[in-house]
């Protein structure tokens, strides 16, 4: 009974976190799902219409469609996102990772509504970009709104805004698994997992996958690639190319979004911003012109380079040159999409290029050595989603979300030794510039775990472990005010607790007894029972401390009493705020102690900060004041008392800091003095005289 006591809590808010992932689930499935009705509607009727060999091996094809539909896509975004709604600039997935770093989760509903609407209108018109960065923001800006609406801390905002990208990116890609590692990994720089939200993404990424399939059907997101697998040591070589080739593809990709957003947006800065994603996208339109398969959103190029383009004809150099100029056209074409403020993401075009690098390879080999794909004829087309994953973990810096991701999007699971070794690869050499800029490098540099570590340690504590149980200012209910005034230890501002029976009845504040002995007579026939406040804020036994500080700060009080969780509410004691920072303050010192003891190098900050206290100490003022200097030559060998600093330096000596870094406050005086030894003097102000000391830089 006693341990269902204590799970209780946890329990609540995880069944509670559950629901709501569940809630946030069909929301992002059902983003997803109106979101790719709107981008094949809209394609059907532009891209498909006036662009139809988007995926095919077609090259310096000039059309007016191909130069001006991207950038009427780009004008429609402008006129929606920058002239009407007046958002920022920001692709998906920044907007998500800024929103969970550094705005405690919020991230308004407006801006990825609008510019998901806007990104169907961009795809539909040949723009080169991707809706999975859009559903990404939309979905998790969905969780956050849930939060909201139920006035849940920031904490839990985070956990449904993670939930939602999680929902919407399995949906979108058809990979509920890959969907939840992106959403929990895509944060950091570094591979690391949002530990706290993994359970509600996967969950919400199941029903957001779920609810996608119910009305989309349940398909790859690519064609059926089961068949491909790796059966050879010998591949491993093709492979192991292709991950650095990735790697340098995507910092690539990434130099070229620096150099739009940077360098090319601020020259048409007295353009008007509504206008400058129709430029970028007339921009795309001209490259569209010699390689209309930057206008491809919905991945037809790359599914037909797995295909080998049936009935098309060329030879082997040239497949090489294609791919090739695929993989850098569509870098600068998505880079001129995004960079310019158009809606849409770079997760997709990530995608994209990683499957052209794949193609580019395999077209390699083929035209250098083509008895490689005689003898492995799967290589060619296996190198292809491969490829996509090695640029997605680089670009995204989520290589073990890639390796999930791929294997789902694909049906590709025959693939996953070399997508281990490629997106593994392709991470080392890439991360170091990705796509996404507000991604930290760890959890440790977050601010939302700034206070990890004294979060976690006051979540192990208990309150019975810190109370006070035996609370030495209890009366009785029938105690007169004059009994409680003669109890008031000078100086001291005590909380009587009022019991009968081991039942707490109320407190009385020192606030309350003045207010009563004011006035004349009450002193004498005023009891407890009149002036206890009743209405108490208490916490069980079993809390941990940090519920308790929640209860100190809503209730304003620096006691609260302890009770019984089993109906009875039995008082146990009283937890102060005093004994929980007393007991906080003690565990950091043996932590702090327990640190310097294992990395020695650290040594120096602890000298440094005793130092600074010492300043501190002695004039909160003047940081200047206190100076190290080294011994002089002429003191090594006396000691303090007879080296007379006051007189011959113009300094009094109040610490020497020894070589190995340790203090000592107050100095010794009849001690010697030492070479390597400093000394940390009080110096006279400049104008006073005083000889020359040698001092310490």
């Amino acid at each position: 009974m006693q341990n269902l006591l204590t799970l209780q809590r946890p329990a609540v808010r995880w069944g509670m976190l559950f629901g709501f992932a569940v809630v946030v689930g069909v929301l992002g499935g059902l983003s997803a799902t109106g979101l790719h009705w709107a981008i094949e509607q809209g394609s059907h009727l532009v891209i498909d219409r006036y662009v139809p060999d988007v995926g095919s091996a077609t090259v310096m094809h000039f059309r007016w469609q191909s130069l001006l539909l991207p950038a009427l896509g780009g004008l429609i975004s402008g006129l929606i996102v920058q002239a009407v709604f007046k958002l920022p600039f920001g692709h998906g997935t920044d907007l998500y990772v800024k929103a969970f770093h550094r705005n405690l989760g919020d991230l308004p509903l407006k801006g990825p509504i609008v510019k998901g609407a806007a990104a169907a209108g961009v795809l539909s018109c040949g723009g080169s970009t991707g809706p999975e960065g859009p559903i990404a923001a939309l979905s998790a800006a969905l969780g956050s709104a849930l939060g909201r609406v139920f006035r849940l801390k920031a904490r839990e905002r985070r956990i449904l805004l993670v939930a939602g990208c999680s929902a919407g990116v399995g949906a979108i890609f058809r990979c509920p698994l890959g969907g939840a590692l992106f959403a929990t990994s895509v944060l950091y720089r570094e591979e690391e997992f949002e530990a706290e939200a993994i359970v509600p993404a996967f969950v919400a990424s199941v029903i957001g996958y779920s609810t996608f399939i119910e009305f989309m059907g349940q398909q790859s997101y690519l064609l059926d690639r089961r068949h491909l697998v790796f059966g050879s040591a010998m591949e491993l070589i093709p492979y192991a190319i292709l991950g650095p080739l990735c790697g340098i593809v995507s910092v690539f990709f990434s130099e070229c979004l620096h150099v739009v957003e940077r360098r090319l947006l601020p020259l048409v800065r007295g353009v008007p911003r509504w206008v400058v994603p129709c430029i970028g996208g007339l921009a795309t339109g001209l490259i569209a012109c010699a390689l209309p398969q930057v206008m491809d959103g919905r991945y037809a190029f790359i599914e037909n380079a797995m295909d080998g383009f049936t009935g098309t004809t060329g030879g082997a150099w040239w497949w090489v040159g294609l791919f090739g100029a695929v993989v850098v056209g569509k870098c600068v074409a998505s880079a001129l999409t995004v960079g310019s403020g158009a809606s849409g993401g770079v997760l997709g075009p990530s995608v994209f290029i990683g499957g052209a690098v794949g193609a580019f390879l395999g077209a390699f080999l083929n035209a250098v050595y083509p008895e490689l794909l005689v003898l492995h004829p799967q290589l060619r087309e296996a190198l292809i989603p491969v490829g996509m994953g090695g640029v997605l973990a680089a670009g995204m810096r989520t290589p073990l979300a890639a390796i999930v991701m791929v294997s789902e999007m694909t049906g590709s699971y025959g693939l996953i030794v070399p997508l281990m070794l490629v997106c593994m690869s392709s991470y080392v050499v890439g991360r170091f510039k990705g796509l996404n800029p507000e991604q930290v490098r760890s959890a440790s540099e977050s601010p939302v775990h700034a206070g990890d570590a004294i979060v976690h340690l006051l979540e192990s504590w208990r309150v019975r472990e810190i109370m006070e149980p035996r609370w030495e200012e209890t009366v009785g209910p029938e105690a007169t005010v004059e009994e409680l005034v003669k109890r008031i230890q000078p100086g001291t501002r005590p909380v009587f607790a009022v019991a009968k029976d081991g039942v707490l009845e109320g407190i009385i504040s020192v606030t309350d007894i003045h207010r009563m002995v004011e006035l004349p007579g009450m002193a004498h026939t005023v009891i407890a029972a009149d002036i206890m406040t009743e209405n108490l804020v208490t916490v069980t036994a079993e809390e941990d401390v940090y519920q308790a500080l929640e209860s100190f700060r809503s209730s304003n009080h620096d006691v609260l009493p302890v009770v019984s969780s089993d109906g009875r509410r039995a008082w146990l004691g009283m937890l102060t705020r005093e004994q929980v920072f007393d007991t906080l303050r003690k565990s950091l010192a043996n932590v702090q102690s327990a640190m310097f003891r294992e990395h020695t190098g650290l040594a120096a900050i602890e000298s440094e900060g005793q130092i600074q206290q010492l300043v501190m100490g002695v004039t909160p003022m003047r940081k200047d004041v206190i100076q190290r200097l080294l011994v002089p030559m002429d003191a090594i060998g006396k000691s303090i008392r007879d080296a007379d600093f006051r007189r011959s330096y113009g300094a009094q000596i109040i610490g020497v800091e020894q070589p190995d870094g340790t203090v000592q406050c107050p100095p010794p005086l009849d001690e010697p003095l030492r070479t390597g030894q400093r000394l940390l003097a009080i110096v006279q102000p400049p104008e006073a005289a005083q000889p020359e000391a040698r001092t310490d830089g």
